[in-house]
């Protein structure tokens, strides 16, 4: 059963949360992304931000690539990928494959996850279990360049240590 509230990861895991926002008003989707370890404990966190509006569902594909990237490219690995897009993670995990946008970013993801992560996976997360990476996701429609965090932001503080109770 999914949960309505955030789950820590088993030990010796992480859990990377990932959610998109966008501004019409300013032209931009936002892509939030924040890693937990096993205890709950804010580890990084990252956010990316486009200047276009996408389509819900090529948004939520960006934000598992550019998360799964990232992590990639820092070597991470025991990672739960979470996204409040079940369409994402149910076509992440289907063999569906054609040459829509979407189904080309979701097949990126599947190659990377293949090449990068040997204990990883994807799974869906309740949008009330993803709030961390939502503010998140909302932050970065104001912010020109990605900006990753090495320290906790005040916007998502009181959020985490909530979940953490």
């Amino acid at each position: 059963m999914v949960s309505n509230c955030w789950q820590h990861p088993l030990s010796g895991r992480y859990k990377c949360n990932i959610d998109v926002a966008f501004s019409s008003s300013l032209n931009r989707t936002g892509i939030g992304i924040c890693v937990r370890d096993s205890e709950g404990t804010f580890v990084l966190a990252k956010v990316v931000s486009f200047p276009c509006i996408y389509s819900v569902d090529v948004g939520e594909a960006l934000g598992l690539h550019s998360a799964m990237q990232w992590l990639s490219d820092m070597q991470f690995d025991n990672v739960d990928f979470e996204t409040d897009s079940k369409f994402t993670r149910d076509a992440f995990h289907s063999t569906r494959d054609d040459i829509s946008e979407f189904e080309c970013i979701i097949s990126s993801c599947r190659s990377l996850i293949s090449s990068s992560f040997t204990n990883s996976r994807v799974e869906f997360a309740r949008r009330q279990a993803n709030a961390v990476a939502h503010v998140l996701a909302e932050e970065a429609t104001f912010l020109a360049s990605p900006v990753v965090y090495f320290n906790i932001l005040d916007c998502i503080e009181s959020l985490i240590i909530n979940e953490m109770l």
